[in-house]
């Protein structure tokens, strides 16, 4: 079996580096890939994990006709179909004459308001501020959240933590105007958010924009209660605090009473109109509908003023008929009914496949508290199978599809030497899929672990290309 000490001795990771916008940049002189020059005046941003891992797949023999055959921990979308006591899907949508018209560039008023409504029912019950549908801005996905948001913000420090979601890094980059201010999550304190930390960032570096998901991607853990309060307390003294919170109703509660609470700044805000709090969350994770598109953010009134004019030149605006359609999703009876099924649902899958893990010798250190992905530490597998990469390209071998944690090592400039990461030595496994395809890669993962008991040569070698 290959045993590689550094980048140029895996080739994983010379296929990694070799494919456009994946360069190392900080290597003088500057080594520019051939597909990178093809029109003048344009760069490769580099793709976030998930496209790449998609490439790297079909590269290997995988196509969306077949992917029946493959199984898929990669993708960052939970399954789509019908759950247990869960609300029916929506199977058919009637179209007005006025969906055929353009929508909107902060959205329709009607789902601007489903959505406040939505966030005083589950959140600011008892509280004199309320969201209304001024404080809503309707987006074509979470990116398209991101790219508004960031166009409209100045000259600014913007602090992000290692690991994160993996399109900050895109952001971070092609917007020069954010200057990224990097924190190391350390495993050895469970990635704990370090609030106090961020304080000092504010006071002492100028940090004028926070950036994160909440619940965490990819660890799955959380900002919460005391720390969640001071978190948004920042917003009221001088910095914007930018939270995704795609992943807010995956909590897996321990206490049958707690079944159908979710977790959100939105709670801890005081005035909806001053404290600097930015919500970006839609449909896409908790509703279960990734192909709808259909997302929003949430804030003071005055930043969705600004959003509506980025949008009118990013996007242009939300589908109107998806629009539409959303309005009946987000009456509060029924978003609860569809939290406490996909609380129960997707809690039996990850503690299924935590077991499986487990008796794979494979334990996870810091299991999820919510999201549904695990960050699986592999420093502890014999070499070459102790790096994200690798681990990764031989997985593709056995038809199945994971991330490398270096893709949630938010690094804008391509800087950092990829066996120095702190991320290097992890994978991303999703459990949105369903259980007959966890079981599926699963296996294929007890395949590869075979090969490396059995010490076989082709481990780290024979990638296709």
């Amino acid at each position: 079996m290959q045993q590689a000490r550094n980048e140029h001795e895996s080739e994983a990771h010379q296929i990694f580096r070799a494919a456009p916008g994946h360069n190392h940049r900080a290597v003088i002189p500057q080594q520019i890939h051939p597909d990178e020059e093809t029109i003048p005046g344009v760069e490769h941003p580099g793709s976030t994990g998930v496209i790449y891992c998609s490439d790297r797949a079909i590269a290997n023999g995988f196509s969306y006709a077949t992917s029946g055959d493959w199984a898929n921990f990669g993708q960052g979308a939970p399954e789509v179909g019908p759950i247990p006591d869960a609300p029916p899907r929506i199977t058919t949508i009637e179209i007005p004459e006025e969906a055929n018209e353009y929508a909107p560039t902060t959205g329709l008023i009607a789902l601007r308001s489903a959505v406040a409504n939505l966030y005083n029912d589950m959140y600011r019950k008892g509280k004199e501020s309320k969201y209304t549908h001024e404080n809503v801005c309707i987006v074509p996905g979470g990116r398209a959240g991101l790219t508004r948001l960031a166009a409209v913000i100045g000259d600014v420090y913007t602090s992000y933590q290692v690991p994160d979601y993996t399109a900050y890094q895109q952001v971070l980059s092609v917007f020069k105007r954010l200057v990224p201010i990097p924190t190391v999550l350390e495993a050895e304190e469970h990635y704990k958010f370090d609030v106090k930390q961020i304080k000092k960032d504010v006071q002492r570096q100028g940090v004028t924009v926070i950036l994160a998901s909440n619940p965490r991607n990819p660890t799955g853990q959380c900002i919460a209660g005391e720390d969640l309060k001071e978190l948004v307390e920042i917003g009221r003294n001088g910095a914007t605090v930018v939270l995704d919170e795609f992943y807010s109703w995956y909590m897996y509660h321990d206490k049958e009473e707690d079944f159908g609470k979710a977790l959100s700044s939105a709670e801890y805000i005081n005035d909806v109109n001053e404290d600097s709090v930015v919500i970006i969350d839609g449909l896409t994770k908790n509703w279960r509908l990734p192909g709808w598109r259909t997302c929003w953010v949430v804030g003071p009134k005055n930043l969705v003023t600004a959003l509506a004019q980025s949008g009118s030149y990013i996007d242009g605006g939300c589908n109107h008929l998806t629009q539409l359609a959303a309005i009946p999703l987000l009456d509060p009876a029924r978003a609860f009914q569809e939290r406490v099924a996909l609380q129960r649902y997707f809690k039996a899958k990850r503690d299924h496949v935590l077991e499986r893990l487990a008796r794979m010798d494979l334990p996870v250190d810091i299991p999820p508290q919510a999201t549904f992905y695990i960050w699986l530490n592999l420093d502890k597998l014999p070499a070459p199978l102790n790096n994200g990469l690798t681990f990764f390209e031989e997985l593709l071998k056995e038809k199945t599809i994971v991330v490398p944690g270096i893709f949630f090592d938010v690094d804008p400039g391509h800087r950092r030497d990829l066996f120095s990461s702190p991320c290097h030595h992890y994978i991303r496994l999703s459990f949105g899929p369903p259980m007959e395809d966890l079981d599926k890669g699963l296996d294929a993962m007890e395949r590869v672990l075979r090969k490396a008991r059995s010490k076989d040569d082709t481990l780290g070698t024979n990638y296709a290309t």
